[in-house]
């Protein structure tokens, strides 16, 4: 029996395994979701137009202009696919779309974190894997296309009607959603994607220039005789805790424990014979890039990005430490997260800085955690208020114990045995580590709120003890990220303002906030960037017989 004749248009293995990879390559990273949440089997029964289309003119182009196309269209997939991964990233840490203009020293920051809660092997050999995956999904999406640009003739039929009818399909199913208001199926969303992307990136660039013009605009600062007169002779500490949001108070997975600890810090802060007063602040960011906050409050001015905060850190602004040197206070930094050159301290204006290695700590780090907050506050009180040196002191502290990964979990102990820190490494080297804590989400929670307790509670008990005179501005930085929070949390954090001088304290209750340590949950949430106005305002009003 004679054989039958072949379709002409038949695809050869070779031909079929390339449109293949290319369609699966091409499918995966075009149908990739942007954010966390939008993961789901439907999100990938989709079909971009744009592949049909890539493919038609690969096959359709002369060799070498369908050569030039293919390595343009890699390039094009690498970066929808860069910029997607960025944004499940993002928004995973910081509930916002990657921007590349802005974000790129976020991958610096962040192998920081991971080198530093599972080691720089760990996070090397992660990092390489990610590399070389993505590098070789580009290697095989080009190698894909390589035999449709050289296909010509007979040869590129069989590809062309297949294309041809993946486009046909594509409108049909495009027309058809768009007709019944239904889901549609098929559509050119991936171009929409880039563009937007490259919207976004000329946007920023526009908001830049904003940014500028503030920073030019001149300040109105009260008189020099008149100005911080009301805490004049008084040390005036700003202190930061890490991850510090609305959510720890309010949240009812966190609220049972941390409304009992500020209701016995309160307690404890009155008998010692201070008064207390709460409220709310709008934080710039969330997740992370805790500098962005310390800028936007001390500035006045809303650093939302690196960008922004990279040229505030060039700028003639006066910061709030910097007008507090300026009216006679010494100004110091006690930062236990810093381990590296800090160029930006700068701009700031302080007369000392207390990085993790000038702290004196002998003690075990706990994972990222260079030192506790007990040993932050002790080495303070030794190192900045208590030198022989009788001029105020205006200090900025960032405490970092509740900084992820969140494990182990700091326990306070006897001020008197703090010493040179090494009494704590017994806690530092206890419990399990993050990669078995962070596999366990609900775990990962009680870490979280954990730390939160413990910060609360050792700032509470230095107050009480050794606060004196002082004027304490107690906030958080900015909210955990959603894996904490959940997706739809408040970018609020608590402000605790607390000093033996009720009458002091009484004039921020007059603007919104709540007496005690609890904030009202009706307060108002203003934006960061205007603590700096409030405090300069407040501070600076006729002092009031005591």
């Amino acid at each position: 029996m004679a054989e039958a004749p072949r379709c002409k248009h038949n695809l050869s293995g070779r031909q079929a395994g390339a449109v293949l990879v290319f369609a699966v390559i091409a499918l995966v990273t075009l149908n990739l979701p942007d954010y966390p949440g939008g993961f789901s089997a439907s999100a990938f029964l989709h079909l971009p137009i744009e592949i049909p289309l890539l493919g038609l003119a690969l096959v359709l182009l002369p060799r070498r202009m369908a050569l030039v196309l293919a390595a343009l269209a890699t390039f094009a997939i690498g970066t929808v696919l860069f910029l997607k991964l960025g944004d499940i990233g993002v928004q995973s840490a910081f509930r916002r779309p990657f921007n590349p203009y802005l974000d790129l020293r976020i991958f610096a920051d962040g192998w920081n974190l991971f080198s530093g809660s599972f080691g720089a092997m760990t996070a090397m050999l992660t990092v390489a894997g990610v590399i070389i995956l993505f590098v070789g999904v580009l290697v095989l999406f080009f190698l894909s296309m390589r035999p449709m640009a050289k296909a010509a003739g007979k040869k590129a039929r069989g590809m062309t009607w297949v294309f041809s009818g993946l486009l046909a399909v594509g409108l049909a199913l495009w027309a058809a959603g768009a007709a019944t208001g239904t889901r549609t199926y098929a559509d050119a969303r991936a171009s929409t994607y880039i563009v937007n992307r490259v919207h976004a990136v000329t946007q920023a660039m526009r908001d830049m220039q904003r940014f500028d013009r503030a920073l030019a605009e001149s300040v109105s600062l009260p008189q020099t005789d008149t100005l911080f007169q009301a805490v004049r002779g008084r040390d005036v500490v700003l202190i930061f805790i890490e991850s510090y949001g609305r959510s720890a108070i309010e949240d009812p997975l966190y609220a049972p424990l941390i409304e009992l600890r500020l209701k016995v810090v309160g307690d404890e802060l009155k008998k010692a014979g201070f008064a207390a007063a709460s409220g709310w602040s709008r934080s710039p960011t969330m997740g992370g890039l805790s500098w962005l906050a310390h800028g936007t409050f001390l500035s006045g001015l809303w650093v939302d990005n690196q960008a922004r905060y990279d040229r505030l850190m060039t700028s003639h602004r006066e910061s709030l430490n910097r007008l507090f040197r300026e009216a006679g206070w010494r100004t110091a930094a006690v930062m236990p997260a810093i381990t590296m050159d800090w160029p930006e301290s700068a701009y700031y204006g302080y007369d000392t800085i207390l990085a993790a290695d000038d702290l004196g700590y002998e003690g075990e780090p706990f994972n990222w955690v260079t030192m506790p907050d007990q040993y932050t506050l002790s080495a303070f009180d030794r190192l900045v208020r208590h030198t022989g040196d009788h001029r105020p002191v205006m200090a900025e502290i960032a405490l970092i114990s509740s900084h992820a990964p969140w494990t182990p979990v700091p326990e306070m102990i006897d001020w008197s045995d703090v010493g040179d820190g090494s009494v704590f490494d017994e806690q530092a080297t206890s419990g399990d580590p993050p990669a078995v804590v962070w596999a366990d989400r609900e775990r990962v929670r009680r870490h979280y709120i954990g730390t939160i307790d413990y910060a609360l509670e050792t700032v509470g008990d230095y107050i009480a003890r050794f606060g004196e005179d002082a004027v304490f501005i107690v906030l958080g930085d900015h909210q955990p990220a959603p894996l904490i929070t959940g997706s739809d949390a408040s970018r609020a954090v608590p402000v605790h303002v607390i000093s033996c001088d009720a009458h002091l304290v009484e004039r921020f209750e007059a603007e919104g906030f709540t007496p005690g340590m609890i904030p009202s949950a009706n307060a108002p949430e203003p934006p960061m960037d205007e603590m700096r106005g409030k405090l300069i305002r407040i501070f600076s009003e006729p002092v009031q017989p005591r």
